[in-house]
């Protein structure tokens, strides 16, 4: 329960801070347009906070946390007095409108920029990517990778870590051609090109791991077999283990890797179990019994309630990167243009098939993603939020109706042909729109309810 309700204050909070941002950008735009804003809302429906400044703008916080608008003084929406007429919104130049529409997805990628910003001016790291196993019958086994490579490139574009790994690789999906692997042995200079056939990669089916598709498991440091936790009142405590004790064997059984001897536990629930350990420099025995317990996908298995020592990894394994104030404000405008063209690439592979809708998430997966992410740290918060605030940005350029590249749309036309598009053509698209919008929502909701 505890879980669930940080999960939703995570997910608040990211919301919260991309739709006051959105907002914001027309806000002040529309401010310096000479508009009269009438309210500021985070939030649709009933309000739950509220205030005036002394332009007599309301700031408000309202109930549903789904969104937010602005407000403008605006004859087609009731009557204006007189001597305000110069301050409406339909009264002010195509281009002043256009301004104002363009500057709530300008916010966001101005947000991106200096959260990606406040990412690398902290220093970034991450795992290299040296190949540990590689599937049989894989994409990685067509193309010749092997145990103890390291990839260095995919397409010819540097893949130092992990991350960069994945993203190179996600980058592909839905396209044909080939894929070309960089790579290195270890202890060489020399570097080897590979490649492995592709058509229409994945294009049906949902993505979660481009390097598990691949058929690529990349190289981590062992678990150690040293206990680092005995939970209290666990089979484990009760049966006599100790932090401190190094697991060697399970009924007479040696083990010499975590996973393995943890699936030998988890396989006998509530049957007794003898472990061995090394205390103290000398072996010892007991005989503990693990609880069952049964997952969400109604398996049974065993638990005896202990934690191993974390894995350390050695630093040829790590790359770690520092950056100054430009440094890091340059990284910070290459990462929100490369993250910018790939949600644009990947919605016009979504248009033309190219990548199932299944990948489509709504806001329970972000909900869940945003708790994870603030737990694995400041850094891994602050990068979801600018990926985030680049995707409100690029949907909300989409020429549809209801959103802002659907009012853009509209007054480009009238920019051109020198008159408003009429109220009738408006209101059919908004219906339009609204459907559209609607529709995308319920099979992104639809998506994050299969996915529970």
């Amino acid at each position: 329960m505890l879980d669930i309700l940080q999960t939703a204050v995570w997910a608040l909070v990211a919301l919260g801070v991309l739709v006051s941002f959105h907002e914001f950008g027309h806000f002040i735009v529309a401010r310096w347009c000479g508009v009269k804003v009438l309210r500021f809302s985070v939030g649709f429906g009933r309000r739950l906070v509220s205030r005036y400044d002394r332009h007599g703008t309301e700031f408000t916080v309202a109930a549903i946390p789904l969104g937010g608008y602005v407000k403008m003084l605006d004859e087609r929406e009731g009557n204006v007095a007189p001597e305000e007429l110069d301050r409406a919104f339909n009264r002010k130049s195509v281009w002043a409108r256009m301004a104002i529409a363009a500057a709530g997805p300008v916010a966001n990628f101005l947000l991106a920029i200096v959260l990606f910003w406040g990412v690398f001016l902290g220093g970034t790291s991450g795992p290299v990517p040296v190949v540990d196993e590689v599937e049989a019958g894989s994409l990685a086994a067509y193309a010749g990778l092997e145990k103890g490579q390291e990839i260095l490139a995919i397409d010819d574009q540097p893949t130092p870590t992990w991350q960069a790994l994945n993203w190179q690789l996600a980058k592909r999906l839905g396209e044909s051609g080939d894929i070309k692997f960089s790579v290195r042995y270890p202890d060489s200079t020399l570097e080897y090109h590979m490649y492995a056939d592709i058509d229409s990669w994945l294009s049906g089916r949902e993505v979660a791991d481009p390097l598990k598709e691949i058929g690529v498991k990349l190289w981590v440091p062992q678990v150690s077999m040293t206990l680092s936790q005995v939970v209290s009142g666990s089979p484990a405590e009760r049966g006599g283990l100790q932090v401190g004790d190094e697991i060697v064997a399970s009924d007479g059984r040696d083990f010499t890797t975590w996973d393995s001897w943890t699936s030998y536990i988890k396989a006998r629930p509530e049957q007794a179990v003898a472990v061995t350990v090394v205390r103290d420099g000398a072996e010892r025995s007991f005989t503990l019994t693990p609880d069952e317990v049964v997952l969400d996908n109604g398996e049974r298995i065993g638990r005896i309630g202990v934690l191993p020592t974390a894995a350390s990894w050695p630093e040829d394994k790590v790359r770690r990167y520092h950056y100054g104030l430009l440094g890091a404000l340059s990284k910070g405008l290459d990462e929100t243009w490369n993250k910018t063209a790939f949600t644009l690439d990947s919605l016009k592979k979504l248009l033309f098939g190219q990548l199932s809708t299944r990948n489509l998430s709504g806001p329970i997966t972000i909900a869940k993603v945003a708790g994870t992410s603030a737990d694995a740290g400041w850094q891994s918060f602050l990068s979801l939020l600018a990926l985030l605030s680049i995707s409100l940005g690029v949907l909300n350029l989409l020429p549809i109706p209801v959103l802002d590249g659907g009012h853009l749309l509209y007054y480009g036309i009238e920019a051109i042909k020198g008159s408003p598009v009429s109220e009738k053509v408006q209101m059919i698209g908004m219906q339009v729109g609204m459907a559209m919008v609607l529709g995308i929502m319920a099979l992104a909701l639809y998506n994050d309810i299969l996915r529970l």
